[in-house]
């Protein structure tokens, strides 16, 4: 049996159900309802009886064989990554993007597909998105178990202990949802209370396809049996130095790894290993919590993380309708600049702040999904400084987040996605993410904008230059660009060999 959150939100239990064809909303009438699903039926009996020996024989050959399927898919997906991984040694940063012809025969320039794709900092984690759309997977699946694999590979921007923001459009619907950690909540003085698990696992629960402990297998065989080293966490390392973060990060000598070098985290292993066993959100983020709170010598707090999911902040716009996330985030900030901007009808300002006199260290991370029907997820996630707390937790591999530090991660969360019209959902999509400083609404906003002043003829501006690439972006951050556009998958980013881009 499962567990289950209805359209009201309560929670019941009954047979697990994956439906096959369509992204599923919980908004979405008894219409979706009728199609057709495939059951899994999980039979527990109320009492004991003689025929329960012969049951519970037959049961262990079953449970063998699926331990027998469970580490078989573990293995396959390690010896993906790792081929990929060994494939990126030359180049710790990977390549900008696939353009593989698709199975019609013909193929596009990089960063345009015909089905789906991911883009994140890390090419390893695009990957992996790549192969969960491949597998049948939705946006959701790609990224989350995208996001997943970032907590391990990119330790200094993201991970367990981060505070996760998202907003995921369904191109189906043409509704949009937000997604929140909730409020900061502190586990011991200027320690963030992690809340990663149970955010993304709210997400799967509602929106995603593919069975929950597939996302893991891949983030959890990399922390076991070992990452590359990038340029972005190499670089993050040389300007923090290795201060508790040893043996982790660290060579023998305490010096800190380098670009190519091999890491591992047994420890973060483990831990995904027991999160992908729970079938709820709480007890996802119990696999890290119970360890965590050993470590520290504390007790469970008395009020946990508090996940949500509810409809976009939305502003109607001449050329569509804009979505993004509610407050605390910088979302409603983002929409009233919009609004400003197309409202006066003039050239829109230079947005952009004077750069600092010093190099800025990422303090967050952002990736991207898009599908060729117009479903687009979007996150964002940070742990307020560069490594956190820099409190590594021996049991869990885990950073925690900086509390002490300012801006909060929900200071600068506005992703933002431009959709034609509520009643079109074959019209165009796209989406915007930005990352790197508190900046971000202003990042967003001048590329908003410089798409909507692109030239008249859209479908040639879109088939040979992509959404915004005549944009710059403020500051040392980062901006992702998704769109769907003519039965096609559009990524890009800005810089443009930030991030890598996979697709199908």
């Amino acid at each position: 049996m499962a567990v289950h959150r209805d359209h009201g939100g309560q929670v019941s239990t009954g047979p697990v159900l994956y439906q096959k064809l369509a992204l599923w909303d919980p908004s979405l009438g008894s219409e979706e309802e009728e199609e057709e699903t495939e059951t899994l039926e999980l039979v527990i009996p109320n009492s004991w009886s003689p025929q329960d020996s012969l049951r519970r024989k037959v049961d262990r050959l079953t449970g063998a064989w699926a331990r027998l399927v469970a580490a078989l898919l573990l293995l396959a997906v390690g010896l993906s990554l790792a081929a990929r991984q060994l494939h990126a040694r030359g180049d710790p940063t990977g390549s900008p993007g696939s353009g593989a012809a698709p199975p019609s025969g013909h193929s596009h320039t990089p960063g345009v597909y015909h089905r789906g794709a991911t883009i994140s900092p890390a090419a390893t984690c695009s990957h992996l998105g790549r192969e969960l759309l491949a597998a049948g997977g939705n946006v959701v699946d790609a990224g989350v178990g995208a996001a997943l694999c970032l907590a391990v590979v990119h330790p200094h921007a993201t991970g367990l202990g981060a505070t996760f923001w998202g907003l995921f459009h369904n191109g189906t619907s043409g509704r949009s949802t937000a997604l929140t950690s909730g409020p900061a909540r502190t586990l011991a003085p200027g320690l963030g209370l992690p809340s990663a698990l149970q955010t993304l696992h709210l997400l799967h629960t509602h929106f995603g396809r593919l069975p929950w402990p597939q996302l893991l297998a891949g983030p959890s065989t990399l922390a076991q049996e070992g990452f590359l080293v990038d340029m972005a966490l190499a670089g993050a390392l040389a300007a923090q130095g290795t201060e508790g973060l040893c043996p982790l990060l660290c060579h023998s000598d305490g010096t800190p790894l380098g670009p190519g070098a091999r890491a591992t985290n047994p420890s973060l292993a483990a831990v995904l290993h027991r999160a992908a066993l729970a079938p709820t959100p709480d007890l996802a983020g119990e696999a890290l919590l119970r360890p965590l709170l050993r470590d520290l010598g504390l007790q469970a707090p008395s009020v946990g993380p508090t996940p949500s999911l509810e409809p976009a902040l939305q502003l109607a716009v001449p050329q569509g309708v804009l979505s993004t996330t509610r407050s605390p985030s910088a979302g409603p900030e983002l929409l009233a600049m919009l609004q400003a901007a197309l409202h006066s009808g003039r050239p829109p300002p230079d947005l952009c702040l004077p750069l600092p006199q010093t190099p800025v260290t990422p303090v967050g991370s952002v990736l991207a999904t898009i599908d060729s029907s117009g479903s687009v997820l979007l996150l964002i996630s940070s742990l307020n400084s560069s490594f956190g707390s820099g409190h590594l937790s021996p049991s869990t591999g885990v950073l925690l987040s900086d509390l002490v530090a300012a801006p909060a991660a929900s200071a600068w969360a506005c992703p933002l996605v431009l959709h034609s019209s509520l009643d079109d959902t074959d019209a165009d999509v796209l989406g915007l993410v930005a990352s790197g400083a508190p900046d971000v609404a202003r990042v967003t906003t001048r590329a908003l904008l410089g798409h909507l002043a692109g030239p008249q003829n859209q479908a040639q501006h879109w088939q040979h230059q992509g959404p915004t690439q005549n944009t710059s972006i403020c500051g040392q951050g980062i901006l992702l660009q998704v769109a769907a556009h003519a039965e096609h998958a559009h990524v890009s980013s800005i810089p443009s060999g930030c991030c890598t881009f996979q697709g199908f």
